[in-house]
């Protein structure tokens, strides 16, 4: 009989407030969408002893810069935790945010025109 447990037949073993420290939200007000960009900031390097949390998420951005939601997704972490772990690593200088490109107003009438004749095909 096997006497180990996997993660696969018991869960995480360790819960997400855990990884955050009991903390829900991120400290300072700290915003971001789910669409807001991420990136590594050049040349920082996370400080030695940092929690493997930190380190990965810190290790997704470092290869290229990705939106909040995807770096959730990647982890494999609730979004709530992705938000506080993020702060974390923008307050220790290590990432960069940037707000979700806005697109113009006025939307292009030609693209409306082929969505709606693709929608009328469906």
């Amino acid at each position: 009989m096997d006497d180990h447990w996997y993660e696969e037949e018991t869960g995480p073993l360790v819960r997400p407030y855990t990884v955050t420290r009991g903390r829900t939200r991120p400290e300072d007000g700290f915003r971001l969408d789910l669409t807001s960009q991420v990136t590594a900031v050049p040349g920082a390097e996370p400080r030695p002893g940092s929690d493997h949390a930190r380190v990965s998420l810190f290790e997704l951005v470092r290869r290229a810069p990705r939106p909040v939601g995807e770096l959730a997704a990647a982890a494999d972490l609730p979004l709530t935790v992705v938000r506080v772990l993020l702060a974390d690593l923008a307050g220790a200088g290590l990432i960069e945010v940037r707000p979700p490109a806005h697109r113009s107003a006025a939307a292009d009438p030609e693209l409306l025109r082929e969505v709606a004749a693709r929608l009328k095909r469906l």
